[in-house]
């Protein structure tokens, strides 16, 4: 009888032939044998994510109703090119930039305009590496492992030497005048950093930073947050020795890191997870990490301001629909194996990016929100850096800075 009843479900399949091509058909893709898809050629193995429930995060955020961010300018339009961290030497000139063409720059005043400051490798020449608006385009992809692409920055205020975050070369320094960086870690535990992205200085000399992933490097960074994978670590640099030494690992896209006015703890993020962490340093929770506060989409570097509290930059929104697949890889896993481009696989799921910038105490609690929720000034954001009254804000995408009087 269990015979019978199979083959009755067989010929009843059978005799609808458009089922058997359909589900034929989208085996095919899901295999994708040429490797057409946005994951084509890569070990893409979705994971589950911890991400706070959608609900939950949105019911105790609170919005900018006015869009204030919106209401900021355009600075240096088409004269700088993705300029992710901003920074300011101890004589306050600036800012400083790394750009997506491998340079580090500093804005010399009207009269001279940019001029480069550092070059975080020799191998960098203006034939090859200066693209101009193009840099922050795939055009510019085949190059940037060689030309570099330098992200995190600061000074320290006391030798005037500049360390740079390269999502290549790994952390170096480059002294007051400029010039050459030199390398300073591009190796822990015997392997390469494959991808340095934020850093900061603590007051005994030693130099904390993130490596975002031991699988994918900048060029690929997307796939990190698509996986889900948590390869990532926040690492120290100790110059007396000149050793590199792992503080945390197994983060999910940790990005940027700040710390405290103090020095007794950092903050951190973790982008694929939305959300700022907490690292105790010091005192009776040291060597702990704790959640500070889950956030509405993906955060990118973390700044402090005078008053010791923290400026986090948002790149937003989640929505429903990604919640559902974040929580279930194997739909991940079969969605981005379709031979559609990512930019419409991105807005099948609701995908629609504006700029949302947060300020926290250092309880953690929301102190302000500035939204730019039609992206007229930015509709990606990587820095927020206070000074002077004045917010000065980077991006990693786009050829330009966005100032806005504050508060």
């Amino acid at each position: 009888m269990e015979k019978k009843f199979q083959y009755r479900d067989i010929d009843l399949f059978l005799q609808h032939p458009y089922w058997v091509l359909l589900v034929l058909a989208l085996g095919f893709l899901i295999m994708d044998p040429f490797e057409m898809s946005p994951v084509g050629g890569l070990d893409f193995r979705p994971v589950r994510n911890d991400v706070a429930p959608f609900d939950q995060v949105m019911k105790n955020w609170p919005g900018d109703n006015r869009s204030r961010l919106g209401q900021g300018n355009l600075e240096f339009v088409d004269e700088i090119f993705g300029p992710e961290s901003l920074e300011f030497d101890a004589l306050g000139r600036g800012p400083y930039a790394g750009l997506a063409d491998g340079r580090v720059v500093r804005w010399m005043g009207k009269d001279e305009g940019w001029e480069t400051f550092a070059l975080v490798t020799r191998n960098w020449s203006e034939k090859v590496c200066a693209r101009g608006k193009d840099s922050t385009t795939s055009k510019q992809w085949k190059v940037e492992p060689d030309c570099g692409r330098p992200l995190g920055l600061r000074f320290d205020k006391e030798t005037g030497n500049l360390y740079i975050a390269d999502a290549y070369y790994g952390l170096l320094v480059v002294g007051p005048e400029g010039g050459i960086a030199t390398p300073l870690s591009t190796h822990v535990d015997g392997k390469p950093i494959l991808f340095a992205n934020d850093l900061d200085i603590h007051k005994n000399g030693s130099i904390f930073f993130t490596d975002t992933s031991k699988k994918y490097d900048r060029v690929r960074h997307f796939f990190i947050l698509l996986e889900g994978e948590s390869t990532g670590r926040l690492l120290r640099y100790d110059p007396p020795t000149k050793t590199t030494h792992v503080v945390l690992e197994g983060l999910a896209f940790p990005n940027g890191v700040q710390l405290s006015k103090d020095h007794t703890f950092l903050l951190y993020t973790e982008t694929t997870n939305c959300r700022l962490m907490k690292f105790w340093i010091e005192g009776p929770k040291s060597g702990t990490t704790e959640l500070v506060s889950n956030l509405p989409g993906f955060p990118d570097n973390v700044r402090i301001n005078e008053n010791g509290e923290f400026w986090v930059a948002i790149d937003c929104c989640r929505t429903k629909i990604q919640e559902i697949m974040i929580r279930n890889p194997w739909m991940r896993n079969m969605y981005f194996r379709l031979p559609i481009p990512m930019r419409y696989l991105a807005k099948m799921v609701g995908m629609r990016m504006y700029t949302v910038i947060s300020l926290f105490n250092e309880e953690g609690e929301i102190v302000d929100v500035l939204e730019d929720k039609q992206g007229k000034v930015m509709k990606l954001v990587s820095e927020v850096r206070e000074t002077n009254g004045k917010l000065w804000i980077g991006t990693v995408a786009h050829n330009h800075i966005a100032t806005i009087s504050y508060p």
